[in-house]
């Protein structure tokens, strides 16, 4: 059965955009089903409407809890038999009830080279630091945040003259190349986790 895809977002979706225009080249492993936000004025919806995938919107304060929100949001994924969840500049932190409901089966994308500069404003920190290169993760989710197995990193430059726009600029260019990447690698699910790595080639120890 062809992986089914619910990419979640909460802003413009440039990331969900590259996987967008990878599935349309063929250059995805599976098929985009659902665009999940929980922030009904996020830009990137109309970007979905325009590839015409089905959008669904779940304000978080509509919900008492952590656990209500997710459980709605886990009802739309099973009707649509979704497989795999991208969080794609998603601005919420998810709970053991989403994660339980498909582990190992969820990525985030985070602005830096975890484990440094978790959290928000990661270019900016990585500007203050005073770091030579800087980069983006693609990781598994896991109950500690942007902790989870790491399974692509790109890198980029760090300039004298950069700043946090001009910083983040470089590093959502290889976003874009990082989340396609990583997406097919968890669609096919060729890995393995020992400790905190994740291990694709079955002979290495």
């Amino acid at each position: 059965m062809e992986p089914k895809i619910a990419i979640f977002i909460s802003g413009r979706g440039s990331n969900m955009n590259a996987l967008l225009d990878a599935e349309g080249q063929g250059k995805l492993k599976g098929r985009i089903e659902v665009i999940i936000s929980n922030n009904p004025k996020a830009p990137g919806l109309n970007v979905a409407h325009y590839y015409g995938k089905k959008t669904y919107v779940f304000p978080h304060e509509n919900y008492g809890s952590r656990e209500d929100h997710e459980k709605a949001i886990i009802r739309v994924l099973k009707k649509h038999e979704i497989t795999h969840i991208v969080l794609a500049g998603y601005m919420r932190i998810i709970s053991e009830t989403l994660i339980g409901a498909y582990p190992r089966k969820i990525i985030n994308i985070h602005p830096s080279l975890l484990p440094s500069f978790p959290g928000l404003h990661a270019q900016q920190k990585a500007l203050e630091y005073g770091v030579r290169v800087a980069g983006c993760t693609v990781h598994l989710v896991t109950k500690d945040v942007d902790a989870g197995p790491i399974l692509v990193q790109k890198t980029v430059p760090v300039y004298s003259n950069d700043t946090e726009e001009s910083l983040s600029a470089r590093i959502l260019e290889q976003e874009h190349i990082a989340i396609v990447e990583a997406t097919n690698l968890l669609l096919e699910g060729k890995f393995r986790i020992k400790g905190r790595r994740v291990i694709f080639d079955e002979n290495e120890k």
